[in-house]
């Protein structure tokens, strides 16, 4: 690949640290235990460096991910933050994210984040009510969300998101309403809500699986369908199903992934898919500093992905957005199936796109599956 002609343009950098692990993420994370921060940050630079010796990299966007990226001390950050940008050709980026936790955030280092290019903070309250809050074992009040957000308006982020969960145990119709108007009235120009997902390996799905919690499809449809209505009226545009944005204010990183780009992963358990190539790093912290010590890539994992492969994703996924599924990728065999879902009110077709209505958003996952011969 040559960095004149095909350069990725999409990077991600996963940090593991959590200060609590949460009982429903699903995502690799851990304490900070023995770790060394200043080894580990060592380290992302480390692999970024390997990696740029065999691919070209010129991003459009970056984002930090976890885990909790402002788990890492100030200090260590900005070391991360500096190191990365005297690395890499910034003449393109346009969007640059980071995870933010409530309680992870003092002034200082929100203001050192902005200094070193960071235009996008994701702040993950997750609700404003603090039983809520309990039941999902986060360990800020609503007070200190509230706090981090003016923290991070007073630092001049150019984009602030906030990160909602719906469907939660004990969750009910009026309190999941009260999250979105608390939300609503502190005016981000980005909000995510995500339907609570009971993920292998975690407390919550343990408590399913024990008949302590119960999936419900009605709540769930009830919860999605009140915040596409109230944060439309808001003029939010609901542009992915999970996503809702102030017109110019869209995750450029995430389009990306539902799109189809080439992206490069770094950090513990990081993915990346170029071509038709995807590789995982192993899912280890220790591990992974160990392999780039010796000057290794840390990949635990690689696989070869077909055309077709690559194509049953992206059909996924771009359903889910606003712009919607280019028609002709709809085949001959699944036409009879896209006219019965049009005449049930669960999709449209038009300029050439596929594309859901309301109702059919509730129901992406089953109507991909529906289409896809």
């Amino acid at each position: 690949m040559s960095a004149e002609s095909d350069p990725v343009r999409h990077l991600y950098a996963h940090i593991p640290f959590c200060h609590r692990i949460c009982p429903y993420c699903g995502f690799y994370k851990h304490a900070h235990g023995s770790t060394s921060m200043p080894g580990f940050v060592a380290a992302m630079l480390r692999e970024l460096d390997l990696r740029l010796e065999s691919t070209a990299l010129r991003p459009r966007t970056i984002y930090f991910g976890g885990g909790t990226p402002t788990a890492l001390s100030e200090t260590h950050l900005e070391t991360l933050l500096y190191g990365m940008r005297e690395r890499l050709d910034y003449s393109d980026l346009q969007e640059f994210t980071v995870e933010v936790n409530p309680r992870t955030l003092p002034a200082s280092k929100a203001q050192m984040m902005r200094s070193l290019g960071v235009t996008r903070a994701s702040l993950g309250v997750q609700a404003w009510d603090a039983e809520t809050l309990k039941t999902l074992g986060r360990d800020h009040s609503p007070d200190e969300a509230r706090e981090t957000f003016a923290v991070l308006r007073a630092a001049g982020f150019p984009s602030v998101s906030l990160d909602l969960m719906f469907s939660i145990p004990g969750q009910s119709n009026e309190a999941w309403e009260a999250s979105l108007h608390e939300t609503l009235r502190l005016q981000p120009d980005h909000i995510s809500t995500y339907n609570l997902n009971y993920e292998e390996d975690t407390e919550f799905i343990e408590r399913l699986r024990r008949g302590q919690y119960a999936e419900n499809q009605d709540r769930d449809a009830t919860h999605f369908h009140r915040a596409a209505e109230l944060l439309g009226a808001a003029g939010f545009e609901h542009y992915e199903i999970s996503n809702h944005a102030q017109p110019g204010f869209r995750s450029q990183h995430n389009e990306a992934y539902w799109f189809g780009a080439d992206y490069l992963g770094i950090g513990p358990s990081a993915v990346g898919t170029v071509g038709l190539k995807r590789t995982q790093n192993v899912s280890d912290t220790a591990a992974y500093m160990e392999q780039v010590e010796k000057g290794l890539l840390p990949i635990g994992s690689e696989e070869s992905l077909t055309e077709e492969e690559r194509r049953t994703e992206r059909f996924g996924l771009e359903l889910r957005t606003a712009r919607g599924l280019a028609a002709d990728q709809v085949r001959v065999a699944s036409q009879k199936m896209l006219q019965i879902l049009q005449r049930d009110g669960l999709l449209v077709v038009a300029d050439g796109f596929v594309r859901l209505t309301p109702e059919g958003k509730a129901l992406a996952d089953s109507i991909a599956v529906a289409l896809l011969d």
